[in-house]
């Protein structure tokens, strides 16, 4: 019998892999993080939500704890991502939330404490290389594959980790919860950052923390054309939110220039670039160079492209990429490392 810890959130994931873990008999105890303080309706930092993943253990007659993480949380992602913002940077707060909090923090407060793993919902797959090496794998689910934010996990980490939902569709986690008599079987998913409130938005949650600079929008003669309300909420590649002149192509944000306030617009051809510079690159196990499948957000479609030393060299010429973004490097449906774009 294996001791587990699952991460309950209180969705409909996290509550059926506890469930999938208690048929495999193992030794199951709920944990659910607390890390948001403020106003959350995402779906998985609000009150409701740990009171979803309580029921849920109930239910199950498993054992629930709830840990507050909520000061690690302030420091390694909610700063962070200010700060990013203020620097003209594009943050991805979940992967850090996974970095630092739920396979930092919490898988060793589950060593500590003799648990042999920690059980996740996450929609991704775990498979051995024939020299014993893990790797994480896409989804049998593919809509809802979320490979790309555990990237970062190294071989402990992996070892220490089970993903029972990974072979199952989203349709098949549902009816096995509904089958269970399961509240949170119709639970709608959660949105990405679960410290931006959809009624507020991200310009609310900033404008409290950072002062938010007006801009000029730019064309690529430096011919001004246009205005935006906030330069720190522009990204790489933005179409909305910029107060442009009009023009017969739609134009997009290809550089944001953070001490001048200015935003640099173009064509979608002037937004494809051949090279991607990438900084703090890490590997499942060895060190990879080559041509690999690379994925630029959660849901993009992964482009071939040769990894030379810190640069991506793509087979063809490809959007160009948000400082700041995390870059996810695959072999076929299997993740080898990743970095951050630059």
């Amino acid at each position: 019998m294996t001791r587990v810890m699952v991460a309950m959130s209180g969705g409909v994931d996290s509550s059926v892999a506890a469930a999938l873990a208690c048929e495999n008999g193992d030794e199951v105890v709920g944990v659910t993080l607390k890390l948001w303080g403020g106003d959350s309706d995402s779906g998985c930092c609000s009150v409701s939500d740990v009171d979803d993943a309580r029921r849920a253990a109930d239910s199950l007659g498993i054992e629930h704890h709830v840990f507050n993480l909520g000061d690690d949380f302030d420091e390694h992602v909610v700063a962070p991502y200010v700060k990013a913002h203020s620097a003209g940077l594009t943050p991805n707060p979940c992967i850090e939330c996974n970095r630092h909090i739920k396979f930092d923090r919490l898988l060793k407060r589950a060593k500590a404490l003799g648990f042999e793993k920690i059980v996740t919902g996450h929609h991704a797959r775990i498979v051995k290389q024939k020299d014993e090496t893990l790797r994480i794998a896409r989804a049998a689910d593919e809509a809802k594959d979320q490979s790309y934010v555990l990237y970062m996990l190294n071989q402990n980490q992996i070892s220490s980790l089970h993903l029972p939902v990974g072979e199952m569709s989203k349709d098949q986690v549902r009816e096995k919860a509904n089958s269970l008599g399961l509240r949170v079987a119709t639970k709608p998913d959660s949105q990405d950052v679960c410290f931006i409130t959809r009624e507020k938005g991200r310009a609310d949650f900033l404008g409290q923390r950072i002062p938010l600079t007006p801009g000029r929008v730019v064309d690529e003669n430096g011919a001004e054309v246009g205005q935006v309300e906030a330069i720190e909420l522009v990204t790489v590649g933005q179409r909305r939110g910029m107060l442009l002149a009009g023009g017969k192509e739609p134009r997009y944000a290809n550089n944001i220039d953070i001490e001048s306030a200015t935003v640099t617009v173009g064509t979608p051809d002037q937004l494809l670039v051949k090279q991607t510079e990438f900084r703090d690159p890490l590997w499942s196990a060895n060190e990879i160079k080559g041509e690999f499948l690379v994925q630029t957000s959660a849901h993009g479609k992964p482009k071939l492209a040769n990894i030379e030393d810190d640069l991506l060299v793509w087979e063809e010429a490809h959007s160009r990429v948000a400082s700041g973004q995390s870059l996810v490097f695959y072999e076929e449906d299997q993740v080898v490392g990743g970095a951050i774009a630059i």
